[in-house]
Formats: C-alpha cells, structure tokens, sequence
C-alpha cells in the first residue's frame, strides 16, 4: 500500500530505509524529546515491528519519502497507545523526521494523509497526540493539524522518573 500526497509517498518500509533511519534514529537533535537515541540493532527491530503491525491492524508508523527525488524524510503514522500509558486505550499520531526535513511541512502534510485515513477508513472516532511538555516544534504541528489541547488528558509519562525534563506530557485530540 502506497499514498501520495502533494510532495510526499508514505509506504511499507524496504531494506533501502534500514541506514537513514537508524541514522536519523541517533541523532542527538532528532531524539531530543525522547529518552535517549536508538542503536541501529533497536531501529532494525522497530521497522520490523512498524511493518508487521501495519500487515495486521492497518496501523503502524511507515516511512516518508520525498515524491521528486525518493529521499527518506522521516517516519510518520498511527499507532495503538501502550496500555500502560494514561490517554489510552486508543490510537495515537507520531512522528519524527530527519532534521534536513525540518519546517518544510512535511510532518502535518504525512500526519494529515494518516488521519484522513484513520477516519475514512479505520472509522476511528479520535486520534490522540502526545509529547513531552517542552517539545514545542511537535506541539505546533497538532496545532496545524487542527487538533485541540486537552489539559485534562495531560500526564507525567510512567517510565520517565520524577524531575525528569521530558516526564510531563501534553496532549491533543483529534478531530
């Protein structure tokens, strides 16, 4: 299964996407708001997983690529919330981008042909966001995919310790 968008081919992943992932997945800036970066070994295993994930629930997190030039830009897509996470049960939208497609508006242009199918064909009801309190850059891009902040719904992530900078999540709801 491939969509298209404007500038933009969302996909299964292929073994081509192996080595920019894992690159852009250790990258210090990309993977600021998450715990840490991810070992290539971790990588290889969550594109198996995202791929797996997608060939049965129609869910999963698939690459982005450039339409004009084939580049990988990222990853985008909708995920099942880990039950141990307080907005779910649910689904979430993520994202993360390699920082040479940083503010092109690449992320709500592939986050938005997600939704559009989360609720054309998944018949979801909602599609929950959720980030560290300080990512504002991933804030933003709720934003412009018309989400809405919902205050009640905010949670300190349970993996993170206490005092920790990336611990207070906020989160957005969709439509």
């Amino acid at each position: 299964m491939h969509w298209t968008t404007q500038r933009l081919i969302l996909r299964p992943w292929c073994a081509d996407d192996a080595a920019p992932f894992a690159e852009m997945s250790a990258d210090p800036e990309v993977m600021r708001f998450f715990p840490s970066t991810l070992s290539a070994t971790a990588a290889q295993a969550l594109v198996a997983g995202e791929n797996a994930l997608f060939a049965d629930q129609g869910l999963g997190v698939l690459p982005v690529t450039l339409r004009a030039t084939g580049a990988f830009l990222g990853c985008v897509g909708l995920h099942p919330i880990r039950p141990d996470l307080p907005p779910g049960p649910g689904v979430e939208i993520v994202w993360r981008l390699a920082r040479s497609a940083w503010g092109q508006g690449y992320a709500p242009e592939a986050a938005q042909a997600w939704l559009d199918y989360g609720f054309s064909t998944l018949n979801l009801a909602e599609v929950i966001a959720f980030t560290a309190e300080i990512n504002l850059p991933s804030q933003a891009v709720m934003r412009k995919l018309g989400m809405r902040r919902t205050p009640d719904k905010d949670f300190d992530h349970p993996a993170l310790p206490e005092g920790d900078r990336l611990r207070h999540h906020v989160v957005y709801v969709a439509p």
